[in-house]
């Protein structure tokens, strides 16, 4: 078998759905039957697990770090408000596709400035490229609505059959959904030719230039569906709330993005999502008990889990070394290489 072979049967083996993969899914399918009074925070916590792995896209598969991917987020979110208070578009699904369309432009417009530079280059880029459009949407107010956010927001009914209630038990299913899809289609990404590239690039940028992939092409093209990730989750968000304000655009909502992958794992289709689950029952739960200085402590969860690291604390809790992480595939994939006869003086 030759070497392309041996990858390409590999890649189709990492491609499938393992038995514990299917299980998280059904149990995520379950919270709708059993926290029927959690469906709003839920709903956050599917669209901020999309936002998570649009970000470990580019960060944890092609090394693109970001302090501004709010951007898109923020696009997406003031597209489906204005397609829907102006009644362009009145189906949310539709509506949602075309944020996350116009996230994508943006993010084609300016993977050209983060693909030049170094990493340090990118933060600040990335980070000017939020703060500007939060510039901008507050200076065209009358569009946006500015600090007082875009009111008059009316999401129609999905599908035209299923509104959306104050519960949130229909934006949650239809979050949960749309997570769901996006996911699958962003493991079939990674676990390609494609998504071996970025890893090499991720791993030695020269050497894989060297190798004949086409390095500024492939971050371009990966930063680009990171972009659409981030605006469907940022529709998502105004679709399922009625509401989008300057705060999209805001640093704050990129750190506490970040803060969800480090706490959940980069470089793991699952890390932004367990991370999104953590961060968010975490945060309503402190801030519940202490409304003020909630902040403090999620702080200092992150500080434990930069110094102690996650391996030490599975060993303190007694897991063992196949957890529940390996076997979900949160573990980096390893592509097995195919074996090269032994090269020897005699004849064979």
């Amino acid at each position: 078998m030759s070497a392309t072979d041996t990858i390409a049967t590999n890649l189709r083996a990492l491609s499938r759905l393992r038995w514990l993969e299917v299980i998280f899914w059904l149990a995520a399918a379950l919270t709708i039957v059993l926290f029927p009074n959690r469906y709003l925070i839920l709903t956050e916590v599917a669209w901020l697990g999309l936002f998570a792995l649009s970000l470990d896209l580019i960060l944890g598969y092609a090394g693109i770090v970001s302090l501004g991917h709010a951007a898109f987020f923020g696009v997406g979110a003031y597209s489906a408000g204005l397609l829907a208070k102006h009644g362009i578009i009145t189906e949310p699904a539709i509506a949602l596709g075309v944020a996350g369309l116009a996230a994508m432009v943006l993010g084609f417009a300016t993977s050209f400035l983060v693909t030049r530079g170094a990493d340090l280059t990118r933060l600040m880029v990335t980070l000017g490229i939020a703060l500007l459009l939060r510039e901008l949407a507050n200076r065209f107010s009358d569009i946006t609505g500015g600090f007082d956010g875009l009111q008059g927001i009316v999401i129609a009914p999905l599908l035209g059959r299923f509104e959306f209630d104050l519960f949130g038990k229909v934006g949650f299913i239809y979050s949960l959904a749309v997570l769901f899809i996006l996911f699958l289609l962003a493991r079939r990404i990674v676990h390609s030719p494609f998504g071996l590239s970025l890893r090499a690039i991720k791993n030695n940028p020269l050497r894989a230039a060297a190798i004949g992939i086409p390095v500024n092409r492939r971050l371009i093209m990966i930063y680009t569906i990171a972009a659409f990730y981030a605006g469907v989750a940022g529709a998502l968000s105004t679709q399922t709330t009625a509401l989008a304000s300057l705060d999209v655009f805001s640093f704050e909502r990129s750190a506490d993005l970040l803060l969800v992958l480090v706490i959940g794992g980069v470089g793991y289709l699952y890390g932004g999502i367990i991370g999104a689950v953590i961060f968010k029952f975490l945060q309503d739960w402190i801030s519940a008990l202490t409304p003020q200085y909630w902040q403090f402590w999620i702080g200092l969860v992150l500080v434990v889990i930069v110094l102690v690291g996650r391996e030490r604390m599975r060993r303190w809790a007694g897991l063992p070394a196949r957890d529940l992480s390996a076997l979900l595939g949160l573990a980096k994939p390893r592509i097995n290489e195919p074996q090269q006869p032994a090269s020897g003086g005699g004849k064979p």
